[in-house]
């Protein structure tokens, strides 16, 4: 079975729901292998069909930003001031690999998004 359609993405995910609530040690092992192979299938269908954007940091990072309903000043704790979340997000600056982390747990986003 291949996941081809965002329909068939959403029964999926509700059937490894239903399965998962019961708790992994309730599972049978047949189970326990068939939530493995759902969350497989699962996660190529969303590979695919909602890929990771590609960008430069400054871009991504405005993206999230927006998405989320934040502005500047909701991460000037995060980079330390106004000036450099400023220059961040104008391209100016680099995003560093210890900022790029807490950015990452921030949208529960890689990392590798903003280095």
């Amino acid at each position: 079975m291949v996941i081809k359609t965002k329909e068939e993405n959403q029964r999926a995910i509700e059937v490894l729901s239903v399965l998962m609530s019961k708790g992994e040690e309730s599972l049978s092992p047949d189970q326990q292998e068939f939530v493995e192979l759902l969350g497989l299938l699962i996660s190529q269908f969303e590979k695919m069909a909602y890929p990771t954007p590609k960008g430069a940091p400054a871009d991504v990072l405005r993206e999230l930003m927006h998405a989320h309903g934040l502005r500047p000043k909701d991460l000037w704790q995060l980079f330390g001031s106004k000036g450099i979340t400023s220059e961040v997000l104008q391209g100016k600056r680099g995003i560093s690999k210890e900022r790029a982390k807490a950015l990452a747990g921030r949208f529960h986003v890689s990392a590798e998004l903003f280095i």
